[in-house]
């Protein structure tokens, strides 16, 4: 509905637009030079006035970013304010520390620590107090210019939607009544609810001519009244009346339906995760430059791992590559560094008797094809490090699912499982830091899943952070 949408536009311009106010205040205030006045305007007068805006455009980016991951653009902070305060210091630091590691990474003169924490008062100040305004404004907007709403239908999935509208008046609708055709001429749906029939379905044109109707919600059922519902929508076209349809035709437990435009043509989506195209973005952004510091600092790791592996099991590559699966079932070659002996895949069928691990994971805690420096290697996940390589290409992600290779996805039985294949693979996950030793394969891909349904960048920054000390601690291989 357009005044949930507007609300949230109305809050994301008025945030951006105060950070921008509060940081062009602090500069004229504090960034004072002989050189020059502090502002915005001399900030882009400087010499590289490109990389001026590339980086206010960035930080304009991320602090949206950061707001938004926060949660400030949620119902609960938009409709009561309650609790506000929190995320909002929370979104304000993680800013200005952020501001201030740019200054300092790209000289930025102006931006001193004084600058910076004379901004983040500010902006927490001007924030807090216009978001109540903005809030108290637009409630009273709404509640006194309500859009008048109709409803076609009256079984239960109109229940809900009209109890929803019933309970939140700031979205500031007002439900004028519905039509149906119940059956015995009673509704079975909203009836609880005291709202007016207007009238039966075929009243629909009428009910329209009569009452003034700013919007139209239909819920009827679309395989027994699809011809009706193409006719109120035509009705509703040549009127220029908004009309929604209620898109819960299917009952899941996951997936979350929402709307696309796919090249002109409307969609219906179902899907169980719906990570933004600006949060993939930065995940991806965030892969590539970890992977890309991480090969920078560590390859002199990687030669030493090299050097040993070539000289304590002689006789076999340094690397082992393997067939893997990743994102939707794409298959690609993963790198790590060997950690057996050069059969080992050989061998394998051999010890198929003794698999410790339930599902459809192979694992032996003692396994006799590791190598002596492998079992060091794999203790600390130092074998995992070329994978690093791979999220670069695009193959794999620095926090994921693990790939799996093909023998255990061939034994998937349950589809459940398969779910996992819905995100790319990484070199990390949730059960990497809560104990990589365990061997109930269902309660890892669960873990896998839980992951998947609440990915977030948060979370990813969690898992990684976590990751260091349990590598540190070995536990499991």
């Amino acid at each position: 509905m357009n005044s949930s949408k507007s609300k949230i536009v109305f809050f994301k311009i008025f945030d951006l637009s105060i950070m921008l106010f509060s940081l062009n205040v602090s500069l004229i205030i504090l960034g004072y030079t002989e050189e020059h006045i502090g502002s915005l305007y001399d900030l882009f007068q400087v010499k590289f006035k490109v990389i001026n805006l590339i980086l206010l455009s960035f930080f304009t980016l991320i602090w949206y970013q950061i707001f938004r991951q926060v949660g400030l653009y949620q119902n609960r902070w938009l409709e009561s304010g309650k609790g506000e305060w929190k995320g909002l210091t929370k979104a304000v630091l993680t800013g200005s520390v952020l501001l201030l590691v740019l200054a300092v990474g790209f000289r930025r003169t102006n931006l001193t620590w004084d600058v910076v924490l004379c901004f983040a008062v500010l902006d927490f100040a001007l924030t807090r107090a216009g978001r109540r305004g903005l809030r108290l404004g637009l409630r009273w907007w709404w509640q006194h210019s309500p859009r008048c709403l109709l409803l076609v239908g009256s079984n239960p999935r109109a229940h809900n939607f009209a109890l929803h509208v019933l309970s939140q008046p700031q979205l500031g609708y007002q439900i004028i009544g519905y039509i149906d055709d119940p059956p015995n001429g009673q509704s079975y749906g909203v009836l609880s609810l005291s709202l007016k029939q207007l009238g039966s379905l075929r009243d629909f044109e009428a009910v329209i001519e009569r009452e003034v109707v700013d919007e139209v919600v239909i819920s009827l059922p679309m395989r027994s009244c699809y011809e009706r519902i193409q006719r109120m929508l035509e009705v509703c076209e040549q009127q220029g009346i908004q009309a929604h349809l209620l898109s819960d035709f299917f009952t899941l437990r996951l997936a979350h339906a929402r709307t696309m435009d796919f090249d002109g043509m409307p969609l219906l989506t179902l899907a169980t995760s719906r990570p933004s195209w600006w949060s993939a973005c930065m995940k991806r952004a965030m892969d590539v430059t970890g992977a890309l510091l991480l090969v920078l600092l560590l390859s002199p790791l990687f030669f030493l791992i090299a050097l040993l592996i070539k000289l304590l099991s002689p006789g076999g590559p340094v690397f082992f590559v393997q067939t893997r699966v990743g994102y939707n079932r794409r298959l690609f070659r993963m790198g790590k560094f060997r950690s057996m002996v050069p059969n080992a895949e050989h061998l394998q069928p051999v010890l198929e008797a003794v698999n410790e691990a339930n599902g459809a994971v192979f694992k032996i805690k003692d396994d006799p094809r590791i190598t002596p420096i492998g079992r060091v290697l794999r203790k600390l996940s130092l074998d995992e490090l070329p994978q690093l390589f791979n999220v670069i290409r695009g193959d794999m992600s620095l926090v994921g699912p693990r790939p799996l290779p093909l023998r255990d996805v061939q034994r998937f039985e349950a589809l459940w499982l398969k779910r996992r294949f819905s995100m790319k693979p990484g070199i990390t996950c949730l059960w990497q830091i809560n104990g990589r030793d365990h061997k109930d394969f269902d309660a890892w891909v669960r873990q896998d899943l839980e992951y998947i349904d609440h990915w977030s960048l948060g979370l990813d920054l969690k898992i990684l952070v976590q990751t260091i000390p349990a590598v540190l601690r070995g536990t499991g291989e």
